[in-house]
C-alpha cells in the first residue's frame, strides 16, 4: 500500500511539473505557425530570390529601350621604330601618346525584339510569383500535417495518463481484495504488470510529443530548444458539416484549376514560350540603330609650329650690290640676310584635346541574309519548347488530378475508419466497464480483467489516432478546394 501511494505522489508530482512547464511556453495557433513558417522558410525564401531574379530581368528589358552611353580613354608609350600621329611619318624615337572618348548608340529597330523581351519578361515575372505562392502553399500543408501529428501526441499522452491513473487505482482496489480473500495474491503482478505497460506506454506517447515538436521547429526554422506549443483545438475538431462521401473528383478537380498557382504557373509558361517564338523570328528582320561620338587625342611627338621659340640675337649679313635696271634706270640692289637660331616646343596637352577633338553621327542598318541557319534553329527550338511546355503543363494538371483523387478516396476511408474506431472503442470501452464492476466483486480474476483493460486501452489508441488522420485528410481536401488551413 506503501508502494502503491509513493507512485502516486511522484506521478502527480510529475503531472503538476509539466503543467507549470506548458504554462511558461509560447503558445502558437496553426495560422501563426503557418505564416512564420512561410516568412522564414529556406525554401520559401529561395523562391522569393527567384521573384527578385525575375524582377531584375523585367527591368532589364526595359532598360533595352534606352540609348548606351559609354566613355573610354587610353595611355600608352610607343618606343622604336613607330608612327608619329601627328604627321603619319615613321621616326624612331619614344612617343607618348593619350586618348579620349564618349560614344552613344540607341536602337531604332530591332523586330520587335525589345517589345517581345518585356512581355516575356512580365510574364515570366508572374510565373514566379505563382511558383513562390505554390512553395509556401505546399510547404502550409506540411506544417498543418505536423501541428496535427503533435495534436494527437499529446492526445495520446494524456491518454496514456488517464490509463496509468486508473491502473493505479486497480492495483488498490486488488489489494483490497487480496486482503479481503477474494483474489489470490499472485493476481497482485497482473495488475503490477498492467501499470509497467502503461508507464512504458506514457514514455512512447512523451517521447512522441517530442519528436513531434522538433519536426513542427524544423519546418519553422526554429531553435529546437525554443519552448512553444500548439494551441488545443476545440473539441469539435471534426466539422459537423464534414461529408467526404459527397465529394466529386472533377467538381474539386475544376475548383482546384482555380486555386492552385502551380496551374496558373504552367499556364504563364505557356504564353512567354510562345513569346519566345516572335523573338526568335527577329533574327530573320533587319535592325537599325543610330550611332555618335566625342573624340579627342594627345601626342608627345606634336610640335607647335605656329609659336617657334627664338634662340641668341639676330645676325644681319649684307650681301655684294647688284646692278639692275629698273624702268630704264640704273641702279643697285643689294641683299640683307638676317639669320637667327630658334626650336619649335611640343604642342601643349589641352591644346592638342581642342585641335583633335571629333564629332561623328550616323545610322547602321543590318540585314540578315545568312548566319549558318542559326535563325531558323533558335525558331525550332522556340517552338520545340512549346510543346514541351504544353506537355509539363498535362504533367502538372494530370499530377493534380491523382492527388485531388487520393485525397478524396483517403478522406472518404478516414471518415470509415473513425466511424468503425468509435464503434469499436465504444464497446471496448462498455465491456471494460463491465468488467470492472465484476472485478470489484471479485467476480472474475486480474487477467480477465487485463484483458479488457487492455482492449479498452488500445481501442482509444486506434479512435485518437483514426480521428487526427480524419481531420488531416479533411484539411488536405480543403487545400485543393482553396480554402485557409484553420482548426
Amino acid at each position: 500500500m506503501i508502494f502503491t501511494q509513493t507512485k502516486k505522489t511522484l506521478f502527480f508530482l510529475f503531472f503538476l511539473g509539466a503543467t507549470a512547464a506548458v504554462s511558461a511556453q509560447e503558445t502558437w495557433t496553426l495560422e501563426r505557425a503557418v505564416q512564420y513558417a512561410q516568412q522564414n522558410s529556406l525554401t520559401v525564401k529561395q523562391a522569393e530570390y527567384a521573384v527578385e531574379d525575375a524582377q531584375l530581368s523585367l527591368k532589364g528589358a526595359k532598360a533595352e529601350r534606352y540609348p548606351s552611353v559609354n566613355g573610354r580613354g587610353s595611355f600608352g608609350i610607343q618606343n622604336g621604330r613607330t608612327i608619329d600621329p601627328t604627321t603619319n611619318d615613321f621616326v624612331n624615337q619614344s612617343v607618348s601618346f593619350n586618348s579620349w572618348g564618349l560614344d552613344a548608340n540607341a536602337t531604332l529597330f530591332n523586330g520587335f525584339r525589345i517589345k517581345n523581351n518585356i512581355e516575356q519578361s512580365n510574364v515570366d515575372l508572374k510565373a514566379a510569383k505563382k511558383d513562390a505562392e505554390a512553395t509556401g502553399n505546399d510547404l502550409a500543408l506540411n506544417v498543418a500535417s505536423a501541428y496535427l501529428q503533435i495534436l494527437l501526441a499529446e492526445e495520446q499522452a494524456e491518454n496514456a495518463v488517464t490509463l496509468l491513473a486508473q491502473a493505479q487505482e486497480q492495483l488498490d482496489q486488488t489489494d483490497k481484495l487480496i486482503r479481503a480473500g477474494v483474489l489470490p495474491e499472485n493476481d497482485r503482478l497482473d495488475i503490477l504488470s498492467q501499470i509497467a505497460l502503461n508507464e512504458q506506454t506514457l514514455v512512447q506517447a512523451q517521447n512522441s510529443v517530442e519528436t513531434s515538436y522538433l519536426t513542427l521547429k524544423q519546418l519553422l526554422e526554429l531553435d529546437p530548444n525554443k519552448d512553444i506549443r500548439v494551441q488545443q483545438p476545440p473539441s469539435d475538431l471534426i466539422p459537423e458539416d464534414a461529408a467526404p462521401e459527397m465529394l466529386n473528383l472533377e467538381n474539386v478537380y475544376t475548383r482546384a484549376l482555380t486555386t492552385q498557382p502551380q496551374i496558373e504557373a504552367g499556364d504563364l509558361r505557356m504564353k512567354s514560350s510562345e513569346i519566345g517564338i516572335d523573338l526568335a523570328r527577329a533574327g530573320l528582320l533587319p535592325s537599325l540603330s543610330i550611332f555618335g561620338g566625342f573624340s579627342s587625342n594627345w601626342s608627345s611627338a606634336a610640335l607647335d609650329f605656329n609659336n617657334p621659340i627664338l634662340i641668341g640675337e639676330p645676325t644681319m649679313v649684307v650681301g655684294n650690290p647688284k646692278p639692275v635696271r629698273i624702268n630704264g634706270t640704273d641702279a643697285l640692289i643689294q641683299d640683307i640676310t638676317i639669320d637667327q637660331d630658334f626650336e619649335i616646343p611640343k604642342q601643349a596637352y589641352f591644346d592638342q584635346l581642342d585641335q583633335n577633338f571629333g564629332q561623328n553621327i550616323g545610322i547602321s542598318l543590318g540585314v540578315p541574309i545568312f548566319n549558318n541557319f542559326r535563325n531558323s534553329i533558335n525558331i525550332e527550338r522556340a517552338e520545340l519548347g512549346i510543346k514541351n511546355q504544353r506537355v509539363q503543363n498535362q504533367q502538372i494538371k494530370q499530377r493534380l488530378k491523382a492527388d485531388i483523387q487520393t485525397a478524396i478516396a483517403n478522406a472518404k476511408a478516414a471518415k470509415k475508419s473513425y466511424e468503425a474506431a468509435e464503434r469499436a472503442y465504444e464497446a471496448a470501452d462498455a465491456a471494460f466497464n463491465n468488467a470492472e464492476k465484476r472485478f470489484n466483486l471479485g467476480a472474475i480474476n486480474t487477467f480477465e480483467f487485463s484483458t479488457a483493460k487492455n482492449n479498452a486501452d488500445r481501442s482509444l489508441i486506434d479512435l485518437t489516432r483514426a480521428k487526427y488522420q480524419y481531420v488531416f485528410n479533411l484539411k488536405v481536401v480543403d487545400f485543393y478546394l482553396g480554402k485557409k488551413l484553420t482548426l
